[in-house]
């Protein structure tokens, strides 16, 4: 299955219509009792990927991140609450994430301060 595949669950349609999707809105709505997009991102650095994440709320270039470290630092419940609010297959979203994220929290950084 190819990433575009992946994204069939009604995400590859609403992005081709041109609406806007809050990937960042997103987390927060389905992780909001595990710490919403904040622990997210504790998730990330936690797994070793400090680095990328500064470089996603920083104000320079934004270090890629791998599906499989995705799917490493998350557990099982963050990705299905995320998916499930996507619409996509939960084993697809770690790829997703991989070519969303750094770009989602880099925009809502825009200062280098990801808001509270």
């Amino acid at each position: 299955m190819s990433f575009w595949g992946d994204l069939a669950g009604g995400l590859a349609e609403k992005l081709m219509n041109g609406q806007e999707i809050n990937l960042l809105q997103v987390a927060e709505s389905a992780l909001g009792n595990s710490g919403g997009v904040g622990g997210l991102l504790d998730n990330l650095r936690s797994a070793g990927l400090g680095d990328q994440v500064a470089s996603w709320i920083g104000t320079g270039s934004n270090l890629p991140v791998s599906a499989d470290q995705i799917r490493q630092a998350l557990s099982g419940e963050q990705l299905s609450g995320i998916a499930q609010a996507l619409g996509l297959d939960p084993d697809a979203l770690p790829q997703v994430l991989s070519h969303l994220l750094p770009n989602a929290v880099d925009k809502a950084s825009p200062n280098g301060v990801l808001p509270g």
